[in-house]
């Protein structure tokens, strides 16, 4: 499973510090050319080996900004290791 920024994020720039496998690039780097911030779903690991939860979701200030996208086959994830999300609800989109 991997995580994804909608487009209400607010270009604050805090999950990219806190990705700690660089899978989140800036509006300039996306290579959809949209001005949004990206995660590159085949990098991102969701956390599991780095933190608790997904590091880009507690560090953004934007509700609702990061998501859970659709699980992305042999990358890790979260219910694999039986961790809880934020709200305990399951936002993958099956």
């Amino acid at each position: 499973m991997a995580v994804k920024i909608t487009d209400i994020c607010i270009s604050c720039g805090s999950c990219i510090d806190e990705c700690p496998v660089g899978a989140i690039v800036d509006d300039v780097d996306n290579p959809t050319g949209e001005d949004t911030y990206y995660v590159y779903a085949d990098k991102c690991v969701e956390c599991v080996g780095h933190n608790d939860e997904p590091a880009c979701a507690n560090a953004c200030p934007t509700d609702g900004c990061i998501v859970w996208s659709d699980i992305v086959e042999g990358q890790p994830s979260r219910d694999d290791i039986g961790a809880n999300l934020r709200d305990g609800t399951n936002p993958v989109v099956a």
